[in-house]
């Protein structure tokens, strides 16, 4: 019609794919599939801008007389319809992201408990028991007896009392009694020892909802709660219970990048989060018959490989090589060589699918939790995994045979060392006969070893891929501060060649000289983002082997994820901060600055006996806030001096052995 307006599609902006991620195989895919046509999440990414009041959690949307916008720049102008606070509206969205990222690794860990459950009573046939001195240690560790008894009887014992962790309505988790006493004293104190996750969550749910809980301190108090059900609970559990099921880790060097493809072979990528399904594809693709399918399609054999955490999992267990980490998803589909991408929960974008469609990639999803609309689903389950897996290796070798989209794969591979599980650090420190923490505190006592830094999480196309965490890690490693690192912060690293002991050379001089003594990287990639847990264990164990304070609140330690994405994320800070240690995030804070609720998380948490949040942008700012941290807490301790070297004679020894 004449009148009718004519619609001026927006432009879309020109995107110089190196402005925006420091990994060449990812840059040349994202060129590729921008020339194919194919938008990825980084497009997406430069063309949408962040709501501005959903960024600064000033939005309220828990009831239906809003939505209720509030003025971040004048926060107190206004309250919402129901005379909510902008404290009140940002405690409440901030609890909720808690709740919804605790909620998805508690899951995970239920989920890992009842493979273990089905295990033990005989159920379940296809997975075993590989570790059964982790199983003993972490049944003694809650109080189970364990001398003189049968394995099976420990394992049922242990069950069940884990299973507390989620389904107990008072008392305190199992794990509780990991806790440094003091660290638990303050948890008391405060009111916030967790009882199970299931009670947690739901009451911080019931908390949020519209017209209930309107203090911002009293949610926080749940909010830390429910986050320290995760942390001490549900991933815990997840982590334990999965190196007693399929080993515990330990230092292996390990290919990453998209050059692990193979264009002769069938390839397969799994991704996600649990590691049942990646155990079994292991299996599968390792069977003799699938593998002469394959060669009967004209393949050279099979070729498997990870992304994101699932494939962290099966790095540092199998030594299984790492496509790439979250925002590379998409990218390595683009090589037109993934012939599967088959994934299970948790940072699966559903842009994936359109990808898939592009290059003739066969998209998988495998869990009950996760279809996607477009996507095949081909339902695993624990008591028969192999009619899930082997289906999946079947679709690969047709899509091999029927390929048709060409093949790029870049040619970068990078080594990594991963796999430096809690127990393995012990025995790394002290050897079989004096596997402990204490080399590790004496080096942080006598100032070779400055503190210890938390790098984890996650990748955001907000920020440019993996910059961040590299200069970062960086600076930490060059002020003497030992890194530890999980997710697919690991991946970052190890890319840019940080996590062998070669990189020894990059750390300080008191760092450097620990690590060529003992023949380590200066960064210790140890499991997927549920495995945050061996830090706490970690921090528990430097408390324990004196010295260091006498709680995690004492420890010259920082935690930080700086290019964080996702809610699992927001609980696993929080659970950090209510356990005691300083944590900065990156990227952006869901919280207005200048308002009280921003005062309680970076101020009066540290003051009441906890950490304390902290935020920055620039790897270098970060790294001041965190290192300023460590020194505040050396000084504390009267360790902020560095100490002369001690040579031990014979009579030292002795009396050390005497102690032991």
């Amino acid at each position: 019609m004449a009148d009718e307006k004519k619609i001026i599609p927006k432009k879309e902006k020109e995107i110089n794919y190196r402005d925006l991620t420091t990994c060449d195989a990812t840059i040349q895919m994202l060129e590729r599939a921008k020339k194919d046509g194919m938008e990825t999440a980084w497009d997406r990414a430069v063309n949408m801008k962040a709501c501005p009041i959903g960024k600064d959690s000033a939005c309220c949307k828990h009831c239906f007389m809003g939505p209720c916008r509030l003025n971040a720049k004048d926060p107190y102008a206004k309250v919402g319809i129901c005379g909510a606070t902008i404290d009140t509206i940002m405690a409440r969205n901030f609890s909720r992201m808690v709740a919804a990222g605790g909620a998805a690794h508690t899951d995970h860990g239920m989920g890992m408990l009842d493979l273990f459950r089905e295990v033990v009573n005989g159920n379940i046939t296809d997975y075993k028991i590989k570790d059964p001195v982790k199983l003993e240690e972490v049944a003694k560790s809650i109080g189970i007896e364990t001398e003189g008894r049968k394995l099976e009887d420990v394992a049922k014992d242990l069950y069940q009392e884990l299973e507390s962790t989620y389904t107990a309505v008072e008392g305190e988790i199992p794990f509780a009694k990991r806790v440094p006493p003091k660290t638990l004293e303050t948890w008391r104190k405060q009111g916030i020892v967790p009882r199970g996750a299931m009670r947690e969550i739901m009451e911080i749910m019931h908390r949020s909802h519209m017209g209930v809980d309107q203090d911002y301190v009293n949610i926080t108090k749940q909010c830390s709660r429910t986050a320290l059900a995760d942390g001490w609970g549900g991933s815990m559990v997840a982590t334990e219970i999965s190196d007693i099921l399929f080993g515990t880790p330990s230092p292996i060097a390990i290919e990453v990048n998209m050059g692990v493809l193979k264009e002769d072979q069938v390839n397969i990528i799994v991704h996600g989060h649990e590691p049942n399904l990646f155990e079994s594809m292991i299996e599968s693709v390792n069977d003799s018959t699938l593998i002469e399918e394959a060669k009967k399609a004209g393949a050279k054999g099979i070729n498997l490989a990870g992304m994101c955490c699932s494939g962290a999992e099966v790095l540092v267990r199998h030594g299984i090589p790492h496509a790439g980490n979250f925002m590379s998803t998409e990218a390595v589909i683009a090589t037109g060589a993934v012939d599967v991408m088959a994934v299970d929960v948790q940072c699966i974008k559903q842009g994936l699918v359109k990808a898939a469609e592009c290059y003739k990639t066969v998209m998988v999803t495998t869990n009950p939790r996760c279809h996607i609309e477009g996507a095949t689903h081909v339902e695993f389950h624990e008591h028969t995994p192999r009619e899930c897996t082997d289906n999946i290796v079947i679709k690969a070798i047709s899509r091999f045979k029927n390929r048709t989209a060409a093949v790029e794969i870049p040619q970068i591979r990078n080594i990594g060392v991963h796999g430096f599980s809690h127990e393995y650090i012990k025995y790394m420190l002290g050897g079989t006969f004096r596997a402990s923490y204490r080399p590790l505190n004496d080096n942080i006592i006598n100032g070779r070893i400055r503190g210890v830094a938390g790098v984890v999480g996650c990748v955001n196309p907000r920020v440019k891929q993996d910059y961040v965490h590299v200069e970062l890690v960086k600076e930490l490693i060059k002020n003497d501060v030992l890194v530890v690192q999980t997710g697919c912060s690991q991946i970052a690293l190890a890319k840019a060649g940080l996590t062998t002991p070669e990189a020894a050379v990059m750390a300080g001089p008191g760092l450097r000289e620990v690590c060529e003594t003992v023949g380590m990287p200066p960064v210790l990639g140890i499991g997927s983002c549920v495995d945050n847990s061996r830090i706490l264990i970690a921090c528990s164990e430097m408390v324990r082997e004196g010295g260091l304070g006498e709680s995690i609140a004492d420890l010259p330690v920082a935690g930080c994820a700086p290019e964080y994405m996702s809610e699992k994320a927001i609980c696993i800070g929080q659970y950090f901060v209510a356990s005691g240690v300083f944590t900065v995030f990156g990227v952006t804070f869901p919280i207005v600055e200048g308002t009280k609720f921003h005062k309680h998380l970076f101020e009066e948490l540290g003051q009441m006996g906890m950490g304390k949040w902290g935020f920055a942008v620039e790897p270098h700012d970060i790294a001041k806030l965190m290192i300023d941290h460590i020194d505040e807490r050396r000084k504390a301790l009267g360790i902020d001096k560095a100490r002369e070297r001690v040579l031990m004679d014979m009579a030292d020894r002795q009396k050390l052995e005497a102690s032991a």
